[in-house]
């Protein structure tokens, strides 16, 4: 399980080529604003296709979405005549999205997806329709997208085409922060909207660029989630003086799952040095929500080992339709647009994620209640005078609740479109959607264990802690101090899920202790 920033990321642009990137370059981009240049050769393979796909109209061939209709108009000639205003009414009829705007950092992903898609030369469109999408990105125009609205298949047809407007000079686009037509925006950015030709709309909308967009930025901050899941179940162990003896190797030999070898090891490492873990010889075992943070958060491991590979496959495919092969002289109608594989994962990343919710939910409960912890009621002196840390654990539980709602499979689902044409659909967006809100729900609550948890070392001996926890102590101690009395608590639950969020409580941790 792993998400490491590449020495790539050291220089000053990123240069794609239709392969080869991953989950952090798209977040450089999304995020960082890192420039972004097209590989010469990657130039010269559009060029082959588009004079492939030129001689095809010559020869007045038909191929589906160039001289044909769309979907279930796809057995309906268009003449030679009308095959630009084909695209324009493509474009114009499919940008029917609603609902609040995509984030920034979403769109700005989509559009290196799509750049990126089109670089591998199977998509038919002109050179200069690539080198104003990068004039876009680079310069930060983002058009504004529509989060409702796509099915998934024929790909994200809907919020694609809101992308597509702006690049032809319609729709609205932000610029320099505010809102405005896309016909201002391109103006205020010095970018020449284009007329799009034979294939071109099509190649626009036909793909899975927002559900991956989504998707890569929920899993970038699921595996900074997961790592602090696993820092505060740590500290947990600590004040609840936890048996050690689950974390033994011995015991993920004889079931040797990646995902549990690898938090077992990390838990050692964080309480490497603890004279609270194991200190209570009377207690053989403990509740399974710390016993079994291995075979737990382990399996959260496993699925995000699974989601990234899903998502670089999908981050480095051609998903348009039909595809031209010039090195093969063939033109094929296929499904690449069909977003099965990523809507399958994001169902997948927001049920794994969950679980990690689920389980720091139940030790916070462990952590406030006397008769679990052996600490004062909702970790507080003077109870009943003050009331402590009593209601941050319903705040758990009810982002715990709201995400078994949320973890209903999307993949599961479909309604037919186009006349029973196209009749699967993925849902894959829908599922991104909502395994990004899954992971920002559970960043919350990983925020609130770490609270508690800090709250309950004050009762034991913080000078006691392991390398790890101790780091991760001293760095919550530094935005939030011990709770002497009631106070208005939502800003120290702020201040501790932005430590989560931001990750510093990673890199803290990290400073510390060999912390994979």
């Amino acid at each position: 399980m792993s998400s490491t920033k590449h020495d790539r990321h050291n220089v000053k642009q990123l240069v794609i080529n239709g392969g080869g990137l991953n989950v952090e370059d798209v977040v450089w981009v999304a995020r960082q604003f890192a420039p972004v240049s097209l590989d010469p050769q990657a130039l010269q393979r559009v060029e082959r296709s588009r004079a492939m796909l030129e001689k095809l109209v010559d020869e007045d061939a038909v191929v589906y979405g160039i001289t044909t209709g769309f979907g279930r108009f796809s057995d309906i000639n268009i003449s030679r005549k009308d095959v630009i205003e084909l695209q324009k009414n493509l474009i114009a009829s499919h940008a029917a999205g609603v609902g609040e705007s995509l984030p920034e950092e979403v769109v700005r992903a989509a559009l290196l997806l799509r750049i990126n898609a089109l670089a591998r030369g199977c998509s038919g469109v002109r050179p200069m329709l690539v080198e104003r999408l990068l004039e876009i990105l680079n310069k930060r125009v983002t058009p504004v997208i529509p989060e409702q609205g796509s099915l998934g298949a024929s790909g994200d047809l809907a919020p694609l085409a809101h992308m597509a407007l702006v690049l032809t000079g319609q729709g609205e686009a932000f610029y320099r922060g505010r809102k405005m037509s896309g016909a201002e925006a391109m103006a205020a950015a010095a970018i020449e909207p284009i007329t799009l030709v034979e294939k071109e709309g099509l190649a626009l909308i036909n793909g899975t660029q927002i559900m991956t967009a989504i998707g890569a930025l929920a899993y970038f901050d699921a595996v900074n989630v997961f790592r602090a899941a696993l820092i505060t179940a740590a500290l947990t162990l600590e004040a609840q003086l936890a048996v050690p003896d689950a974390f033994d190797p011995l015991i993920a030999e004889v079931r040797p799952y990646r995902g549990h070898i690898y938090c077992a090891d990390a838990i050692c490492r964080l309480v490497e040095g603890s004279r609270l873990t194991g200190s209570d010889r009377h207690k053989v075992q403990d509740a399974y929500s710390l016993r079994c943070i291995p075979q737990v958060h382990g399996a959260a491991a496993n699925a995000l080992d699974y989601v990234r590979d899903i998502l670089e496959v999908e981050i480095n495919s051609v998903t348009d339709n039909p595809l031209l092969f010039p090195d093969e002289n063939k033109i094929l109608s296929g499904g690449n647009f069909h977003g099965q594989p990523v809507a399958q994962a994001m169902d997948f990343l927001a049920i794994a994620v969950a679980e990690l919710g689920s389980i720091a939910e139940r030790r916070i409960e462990r952590l406030v209640n006397p008769a679990l912890s052996g600490l004062p009621p909702f970790l507080v002196k003077d109870g009943g005078l003050n009331s402590g840390l009593m209601i941050p654990q319903y705040t758990a539980a009810s982002l715990v609740s709201e995400n078994k709602v949320l973890c209903h499979p999307a993949s599961v689902d479909s309604i037919p479109s186009s006349a029973n044409q196209e009749d699967h659909v993925s849902m894959g967006t829908i599922a991104a959607r909502k395994a990004r809100k899954v992971v920002d729900n559970v960043a919350r609550v990983i925020g609130i264990e770490l609270l508690v948890a800090g709250q309950a070392v004050d009762f034991r001996e913080a000078e006691y802690l392991g390398r790890g926890t101790s780091s991760a102590y001293k760095l919550l101690r530094e935005k939030v101090d011990f709770l002497e009395r009631d106070c208005v608590l939502y800003p120290l639950i702020d201040k501790a899920v932005d430590l989560v969020v931001n990750g510093k409580l990673v890199e803290a941790v990290k400073t510390a202790v060999d912390f994979p």
